[in-house]
């Protein structure tokens, strides 16, 4: 099983969409956290070291997580997604970003 963490700023569109999108997909568990101090589901050194594999929205993430968790991260794959704060949760377009730049990173269906 893999751990996969899907990474946004407040954890309340983008992350939560993704972690619900992929949460089906087979060998590998979802979660997902915010940045922010006032997000639904705050990043910890404790979810980083539980997963395996890190997704981040934004550019500005992968800096941000990179001088918050630094320790953490070692060794850890970082992957941005490119994907702008404009999206509901489960907006129809957010849910087919994710599907397109996402699942190259997965375990093989």
């Amino acid at each position: 099983m893999r751990n996969i963490l899907f990474i946004c700023s407040q954890n309340r569109l983008r992350s939560p969409t993704a972690e619900q999108v992929f949460a089906d997909w087979p060998g590998i568990e979802t979660s997902s956290a915010g940045l922010n101090h006032d997000a639904e589901n705050p990043v910890t050194p404790e979810l980083l070291q539980w997963a395996q594999t890190i997704f981040v929205m934004e550019r500005a993430h992968r800096s941000k997580l990179s001088a918050k968790f630094k320790a953490q991260l070692d060794g850890k794959r970082v992957i941005c997604l490119d994907i702008p704060d404009e999206f509901a949760y489960m907006d129809p377009a957010l849910v087919r970003l994710l599907q397109a730049r996402v699942p190259r990173h997965l375990p093989s269906r």
